[in-house]
């Protein structure tokens, strides 16, 4: 008699996680201003590669397995790390553009950046609904101003 296992699929979360971790935490470094590092480039094929494709990748097989939040997170934050890293590119001419209105830069990159926090933070509520500690009972966003239905607890 053989016993044979069925084949099962390797979870890809946790290759897309240290992708993030080690890119998100490398340009933490340099927006910090650690080691007086004025010039991000550096970072550019940690942004494209590990954040950017190795996280798209990650999506997509966290799709094939039918995880829908683990294969929105992961390509999401592919689209952020692409996008960014796009805007460090010298072939793109991002930079050039800006370098009469360095203000403008600035202000450009505070709305790119605020557009992603605000998404983070819809990601944040998904997932404390998803994992039952977002309800209409015990809500995060009901907090602040109490329990207005009037129900006897």
């Amino acid at each position: 008699m053989t016993l044979t296992s069925p084949q099962k699929e390797a979870n890809p979360a946790p290759v897309g996680l240290a992708g993030f971790a080690v890119t998100q935490f490398v340009y933490s470094l340099f927006i910090a201003g650690v080691g007086d590092i004025k010039i991000m480039n550096i970072g550019l094929g940690l942004a494209f590669f590990n954040g950017g494709l190795l996280q798209l990748l990650t999506g997509m097989w966290e799709m094939y397995n039918g995880n829908t939040f683990g294969a929105t997170v992961f390509s999401s934050y592919a689209g952020f790390w692409l996008s960014f890293s796009f805007i460090f590119f010298p072939f793109t001419g991002v930079n050039e553009a800006y370098k009469m209105a360095p203000d403008q830069y600035q202000n450009a990159l505070g709305v790119f950046l605020m557009a992603w926090a605000l998404f983070l933070t819809a990601f944040i509520a998904w997932y404390l609904a998803m994992s039952q500690l977002l309800t209409k009972e015990t809500g995060y966003f009901t907090l602040p101003v109490g329990d207005r239905s009037g129900k006897q607890v």
